[in-house]
């Protein structure tokens, strides 16, 4: 018997071997395993469709303090309500110090499907606790960023997630995006892992700390990343019913058939340039293009496009840039960086701006004069004509009334829908894998 027994306890030892070794070999790159490279390299289309990938569905940029938060929320958990596009079988949270001045300590946060649009309530079975190298409390020193490890829940296409954090003590300065278009919450103590969505009393206009979602899907083909301004933040769409252009365009890419099955990024700050950065005045105008593209666009998970909707703040606000060419070559610029990381780039022409209370004739020339290098020369990969789409055919410098929110700049939800249904998205579909 002693015999027999010996020879079963090394049989289920060496099984045990076995199964942590094919584990080692196959599932390290995993939902539970550790992360993709730092710059979310997608894995060839071959092998991803066989075993998955992290793609990113959901980003806002981190874009300034928030006014007034000196201690930050201590006490508070902020229940974030963000909108997914592709869905997965697993998802990890990206947080965000950026803008702090002190430590951010976050001793629960977790991660949950809402049972509504909008809704502050979890749908049933679906709330998930998220850990940070298997730690339940991370901190973030000022000026950091961290991201949770994997956890499994079903999340699905064009959905709302509940992001909640909170934080015990106070932290300093709230890194937060500020045109959030969407509701979220607020509630006193520690409510991360309520179910019942009662105690989140105080609705609340911004994003907290919480910048990018990541899905581990098995048939997504990497994320588009759209780097814009306020158009692209959708700051005059309706409020809580995803009308962006972006949100327009990933609902093109799950429905139409032949589309390639993407994750959308926004990653528009309201008032961005390319080529400058927002006064201290304006923080919320965020740092220029150029400055932001790595931590913003080229770095995000399952980055495959780069779509550029930027320049009309460069010559709508003061100081204005009048010269064309100085545009024109941060857009190169932009292009070359993203190349260099092998992404494609899809570049759009600018929006009219007729009527706007900062029109005059000679901006008007400079931005003619920047589309038109746009339209013909080799600035981007492609181009999207959203001033074409935009555009009054009679009066060719302002939008046509149906796309004008009224203020002569900004677009409708109308136009929002337009611009997303003039992109082609053969042309958003990722550059083929070099073979050699």
């Amino acid at each position: 018997m002693a015999r027999k027994a010996g020879y079963a306890l090394l049989a289920a030892l060496v099984s045990a071997v076995i199964l942590v070794t094919t584990l080692a070999l196959v599932g390290t790159d995993g939902p539970g395993g550790r992360l993709h490279s730092a710059n979310g390299a997608k894995r060839p289309p071959a092998e991803q469709a066989s075993s998955g990938a992290w793609t990113g569905t959901w980003s806002a940029s981190a874009v300034s303090a928030e006014p007034n938060t000196d201690d930050g929320y201590p006490d508070m958990s902020i229940r974030n309500v963000v909108h997914v596009s592709v869905g997965g079988s697993s998802a990890r949270i990206h947080l965000s110090n950026q803008y702090g001045a002190l430590p951010l300590v976050i001793s629960r946060a977790t991660v949950a499907v809402a049972s509504a649009p909008s809704s502050p309530v979890p749908a049933a079975g679906t709330m998930r606790r998220l850990t940070f190298g298997n730690k339940a409390t991370v901190t973030l020193p000022a000026g950091e960023t961290a991201v949770s490890d994997p956890v499994r829940i079903d999340v699905p296409d064009s959905a709302d997630l509940l992001v909640t954090t909170y934080s015990p003590t106070p932290s300093g300065p709230v890194t937060y995006h500020p045109f959030a278009r969407q509701t979220s919450y607020l509630a006193h103590g520690d409510h991360a892992a309520d179910t019942t969505g009662t105690a989140f009393t105080e609705q609340s206009p911004y994003w907290r700390y919480v910048t990018a979602v990541d899905v581990w899907s098995r048939d997504a083909e990497g994320a588009v990343v759209v780097l814009g301004d306020s158009i692209t933040d959708g700051i005059t769409s309706t409020a809580g019913a995803n009308h962006r252009w972006t949100d327009f365009l990933a609902a093109r890419l799950l429905q139409e058939k032949d589309a390639p099955r993407m994750g959308v990024l926004n990653q528009g700050i309201s008032g961005n340039r390319i080529l400058s950065d927002a006064p201290p005045r304006s923080p919320s105008n965020g740092v220029s293009g150029l400055n932001r593209l790595e931590s913003d666009a080229l770095s995000r998970t399952g980055a495959a496009t780069l779509v550029v909707e930027l320049g009309i703040n460069d010559i709508l606000k003061v100081p204005h840039q009048t010269d064309p060419d100085a545009i024109v070559g941060g857009l190169r610029e932009i292009t070359a960086l993203a190349h260099e990381r092998g992404l494609r780039v899809v570049g759009a022409t600018l929006t009219p701006f007729g009527g706007h209370r900062g029109f005059t004739p000679r901006l008007e020339a400079v931005r003619q004069e920047v589309n038109r290098q746009i339209r013909n020369e080799q600035v981007f990969d492609a181009v999207v004509d959203f001033d074409l789409a935009l555009r009054d055919p009679n009066r060719t410098n302002r939008l046509l009334p149906a796309y004008d929110s009224g203020d002569h700049l900004h677009p409708s939800d109308a136009g929002y829908r337009r611009m997303a249904e003039v992109v082609d998205l053969d042309r958003l579909r990722p550059p083929a894998p070099v073979v050699t």
